[in-house]
């Protein structure tokens, strides 16, 4: 008979863990939750109102999404005209660039010209000595009458008065005579003056730009959108926009911001857990704590999940030197025993993954590396001797067990056997006699 030395090594094995399991080291379970192993401060970057408050605590965000969206300032065309001199660009000081340009933008209005004129060269009478603001008057230059236009009174002091040009062409500096009506008639003469240029309207601000609405040498509108602003100022310049944003994936812990409140640059108006920074935070006991050491495996199962089987690999990565705030004031007035329930923390990382929310409670058991390597031993030695006990293969035909060509009914011919099969001289096989 063989002697199968594999399967006397399994058997042995077997045995020698049944003997030795009472002497492995036991396992120890304690409970915990996912918490967070640090936090990240979402800082508003210039100060202003708040538009709009995009989430709430609890709620899982990703990198880039809307936090809070601040109202900006909007700076609007106050008359229509061509936009030039455009000096401001997103992230600048309103204020600065009008200190150092004059404003942040200037609008070269439709009408371009203006006559300062007075009443002491109208027709002498007492309808023509009296102008009103409003008044439209018909122009005609003083030296030869070829250039003419309308206008319109704008402003009145004394007996001087402004006229805005509305219509043709004239040379600055150049003597207007002012007729009401659109005559050159001398009895309509309300005076006469002196062409000159109309400066560009200055447009400026207050605050930081956050955005340009119009380009220079663009055509607008009285009531064209210009440029928008925020509150103070942003650092270096660099313009971070209206929308304030999660810099990473996370879930949101806390918003301080609320609508249509106002935040300064640099306040908080939310903070975030990071998905990176999960851990678990469990409770030991002071009677645990020599079973226990930075580094120890661990096995994680959420509460969840407990129904599913599903458990995570985790490993000790410190324990608390202090204990637990109310385990340890109940252990004060109770004499500080280990047995009145004295508690320490202990930190645990493991990898998560899109199931694992913060707070979900955690069950967590020690790992016995040497019980591991036992029953890892154990279950190679169980898949070699299954592996012993198939028949092996070869290239002859195996005959029944219990096959016995000497012992065969009356009349069998050995001639009749399949080929490969043992006549009665090769006697039974190896594995027969086994």
């Amino acid at each position: 008979m063989k002697f199968n030395i594999k399967r006397m090594v399994a058997s042995l094995m077997a045995a020698a863990l049944l003997l030795c399991g009472a002497a492995l080291a036991d396992t120890i379970t304690f409970t915990g939750t996912v918490a967070a192993s640090q936090t990240c401060e979402v800082y508003a970057p210039i100060g202003g109102t708040v538009q709009a408050v995009n989430v709430e605590a609890g709620q899982r965000v990703s990198a880039g999404d809307v936090i809070v969206s601040l109202s900006t300032t909007k700076v609007y065309a106050e008359e229509a005209g061509v936009v030039t001199g455009v000096f401001g660009q997103p992230g600048d000081s309103a204020e600065t660039v009008a200190q150092k340009y004059g404003a942040v933008m200037y609008i070269e209005g439709e009408s371009v010209y203006s006559i300062t004129a007075s009443t002491d060269n109208a027709y002498n009478s007492t309808a023509t000595k009296f102008v009103h603001v409003g008044e439209r008057v018909y122009l005609e230059c003083y030296s030869d009458g070829k250039h003419t236009g309308t206008g319109v009174i704008t402003a009145i002091e004394g007996t001087d008065y402004t006229v805005k040009v509305l219509s043709g062409e004239f040379l600055i500096g150049e003597t207007v005579n002012v007729y009401r009506g659109d005559s050159a008639a001398s009895a309509q003469r309300i005076g006469r003056g002196t062409l000159n240029r109309i400066n560009p309207t200055a447009v400026s601000g207050s605050g930081s730009i956050v955005s340009l609405a119009v380009s220079d040498g663009d055509t607008v509108e009285r009531g064209d959108l210009l440029f928008e602003t925020l509150d103070g100022s942003f650092d270096g310049l660099y313009m971070s926009g209206s929308d304030i944003a999660a810099g990473m994936d996370g879930t949101v812990s806390q918003v301080s911001a609320q609508q249509g409140g106002a935040v300064q640059k640099n306040s908080i108006v939310a903070v975030l857990w990071p998905d990176s920074a999960m851990r678990v935070e469990a409770q030991v006991e002071e009677a645990n704590l020599a079973s226990i050491a930075v580094g120890d495996p661990v096995s994680i199962e959420l509460v969840w999940n407990q129904d599913e089987g599903v458990t995570y690999d985790g490993v000790i990565t410190m324990i608390s030197a202090i204990a637990d705030s109310a385990s340890a004031s109940s252990g004060d007035a109770m004499g500080g025993s280990s047995d009145d329930g004295v508690t320490y923390t202990v930190y645990i990382d493991f990898t998560p993954d899109e199931n694992t929310r913060y707070g979900m409670s955690a069950v967590v058991t020690t790992l016995d590396e040497e019980a591991e390597i036992e029953e890892e031993a154990e279950e190679e030695a169980a898949e070699e001797e299954v592996e012993e006990a198939q028949p092996e293969e070869s290239g002859r035909p195996q005959p029944p067990e219990g096959f016995d060509p000497a012992n065969m009914p009356e009349g069998f011919d050995p001639a009749n056997l399949p080929e490969g099969f043992p006549s009665a001289e090769e006697g039974m096989t190896d594995d027969a006699q086994d």
